[in-house]
């Protein structure tokens, strides 16, 4: 099986390019060099190019704050492009895997959001997201979407990386303790894209639709932060850890609007694997014990991977 990959370099195409490389398939993996997403065309020739037997869309316009002041690219990127992607897909019966974002709900609710939820994006990047959802859906009936959260892993860039970087120069952390999600390793994600490569390639066909994908338990960023520190300092990375303060989200504006309450309800694509995803804790430790046995790359990720 023939699988093309987008978006190489981001934190789940990189977790991706291991997980796809498995006996008997050929993995075609582009990063935005090769597949750039402002470029609809260029994405659509690539796909006439290759003609894989799935595609798997990992490329995004990721940097929340950063959409906020360029909302034309991130729609583009995030939402036209796809669109395109999708329509050309569907044109060659190739099947999708694409994903989207809990970003899309506006967080005032109570419990976690399921797939049949009103959707509500109260920033650039979900509104982004949501338009690459509703293009996808409109013009291919074989996509599966995966919508997750929370993103980390060892590569720069994320909620995880950012807090060892604050704590390697402070003694003292705040971190906002009123936004709760899901946190989501992306290691995770890409072990449940392969599994639902694997099945297509046994049967030829998959449940399509929309499902959340994200790891159980809810937590606020405050405790998120709370065991990325014990876990770094139980790897070496930390001696000793900082003190985490928790603050509102009042205390620490941002451009882009958060959800207060964005955790995902993914049972419905458990029962589909058989299993939920591992505990956002393992990945922690997973994410800490490749930084602790290797230099990470100091150069700032791309917004666009």
């Amino acid at each position: 099986m023939k699988i093309l990959l987008f978006g190489a370099n981001g934190q789940v195409g990189r977790a991706c390019r291991d997980a796809l490389q498995q006996p008997g398939w050929e993995l075609i993996a582009l990063a935005r060099k090769q597949a750039d997403f402002a470029c609809p065309e260029q994405v659509t020739a690539t796909v006439q190019r290759s003609r894989p037997d799935l595609v798997v869309n990992a490329a995004a316009y990721t940097d929340v704050e950063a959409a906020e002041k360029t909302p034309d690219m991130a729609s583009m990127v995030n939402g036209e492009c796809v669109g395109s992607m999708a329509a050309i897909c569907a044109a060659l019966e190739i099947p999708v895997i694409h994903l989207s974002t809990d970003f899309v709900f506006n967080g005032q609710g109570s419990r976690a959001y399921r797939e049949e939820d009103p959707v509500s994006p109260i920033n650039t990047y979900g509104a982004s997201k949501l338009k690459g959802e509703r293009l996808l859906r409109a013009v291919h009936p074989r996509y599966i979407c995966l919508r997750t959260s929370w993103v980390f892993s060892a590569h720069p860039g994320n909620f995880l990386t950012t807090m060892l970087r604050l704590a390697a120069q402070r003694t003292t952390v705040s971190v906002v303790g009123d936004q709760v999600g899901c946190p989501t390793y992306a290691g995770d994600i890409a072990t449940t894209i392969a599994e639902l490569a694997r099945r297509y390639e046994e049967f030829g066909d998959l449940p399509w639709g929309l499902y959340h994908c994200s790891s159980p338990e809810p937590c606020s960023r405050y405790e998120f932060a709370r065991h990325i520190f014990s876990e770094a300092e139980a790897a070496g990375l930390l001696d000793p850890a900082p003190w985490v303060k928790k603050i509102s989200s009042y205390q620490f504006p941002t451009l882009a609007a958060r959800p207060p309450y964005s955790a995902l309800d993914s049972s419905k694509l458990a029962e589909i694997l058989g299993h939920p995803l591992p505990h956002w804790n393992r990945g922690i430790r997973k994410a800490c014990q490749v930084l602790a046995t290797r230099e990470e790359p100091s150069a700032t990720p791309s917004l666009l991977n």
